[in-house]
C-alpha cells in the first residue's frame, strides 16, 4: 500500500454467512464454514499492510440465539480455531506473537470451550506483535450495562465516588478501551450495536452486496484506499 494512511485498528462486522449459503442453495452451516476460510485470508491481509489490531465480531448474542444444530456449529469452528492455536503453540509453528482476547458473554459457553479460550488468552497476553479480539457472545449493550455494574459496585465499596464518574473512568471498565479506527460490514449498512461507545468516531464502511464469504483481497485493499481518502475531524 506504500505511503497509504493505513488505520490502526479495523473492526469487522462479517455478516451474511447465511445469506451466501442460501444463495447457493446450501445450509446455513456451510456459509459459516465459508466465512471462517476468509477470516483467516483477512488476517494474512491485515498482517500484509501492516494493521496492528483487529476486532472480528464472531457472534453476537443474538447469533447463539438460532436453531441449536446452527449454533453447535459456530461454537465448533470456535473450538477447533483454539484447538489448532494450541497445537501449533505446542509444536512452536506459530511465527506472529499476536495477543488474542475473547470478549463477550462467555460464561453462557460450553465450559470446555470456555477453558480453551482461557488457554489461549493466557498463552497469548504478554504477545505484542499485534492484537486480534475475537467477540463471542457479545452485544454492545451487553458490554455498556457490565461496565455500568463495575462502576456501581466500585461505589458501593466505597472505591469511587459519583462525583468521579468520568468518560475516562466509564471507559476503563469496558472490555476494549480501545477504538477502532474503520468499521467494516459486509451485506448490511447498520451496526447492529458494535462498539457503541468505542465507535463513536470510527469510519464506517458498508458493502452492502457483498456476503463476507465474497469478500476479497481487492475488497479489503478497496476498503483501505477509501479510508485513506477519508478526513477524520473526531467531531470537531
Amino acid at each position: 500500500m506504500g505511503d497509504t494512511k493505513l488505520p490502526r485498528h479495523i473492526a469487522v462486522i462479517p455478516d451474511g454467512n447465511r445469506r451466501y449459503a442460501r444463495e447457493k442453495g446450501w445450509k446455513p452451516c456451510l456459509g459459516h464454514k465459508e466465512g471462517a476460510k476468509v477470516f483467516e485470508d483477512f488476517l494474512e491481509w491485515c498482517k500484509e499492510v501492516g494493521i496492528e489490531e483487529v476486532s472480528f465480531w464472531a457472534a453476537s448474542t443474538d447469533n447463539l440465539e438460532r436453531e441449536k444444530k446452527e449454533v453447535d456449529f459456530l461454537l465448533k469452528l470456535f473450538d477447533d480455531m483454539c484447538d489448532k492455536f494450541l497445537k501449533d503453540n505446542k509444536d512452536k509453528k506459530i511465527k506472529d506473537k499476536v495477543n488474542i482476547r475473547f470478549i463477550g458473554d462467555l460464561k453462557r459457553l460450553p465450559n470446555k470451550l470456555r477453558e480453551k479460550m482461557n488457554k489461549v488468552m493466557e498463552l497469548t497476553k504478554e504477545n505484542d506483535d499485534y492484537k486480534l479480539n475475537m467477540l463471542v457472545n457479545y452485544g454492545g449493550r451487553w458490554e455498556i450495562t457490565q461496565a455500568a455494574k463495575k462502576v456501581a459496585n466500585k461505589v458501593k465499596a466505597g472505591e469511587l465516588s459519583i462525583e468521579d464518574i468520568t468518560p475516562d473512568v466509564f471507559e476503563k471498565n469496558l472490555f476494549l478501551q480501545n477504538e477502532p479506527d474503520l468499521i467494516i460490514r459486509t451485506s448490511e449498512q447498520r451496526l447492529s450495536g458494535l462498539f457503541p461507545w468505542q465507535g463513536i468516531y470510527s469510519e464506517i464502511i458498508f458493502l452492502k452486496n457483498k456476503h463476507w464469504p465474497e469478500f476479497t483481497k481487492a475488497d479489503f485493499k478497496a476498503c483501505l484506499e477509501e479510508y485513506a481518502k477519508r478526513k477524520r475531524r473526531f467531531g470537531k
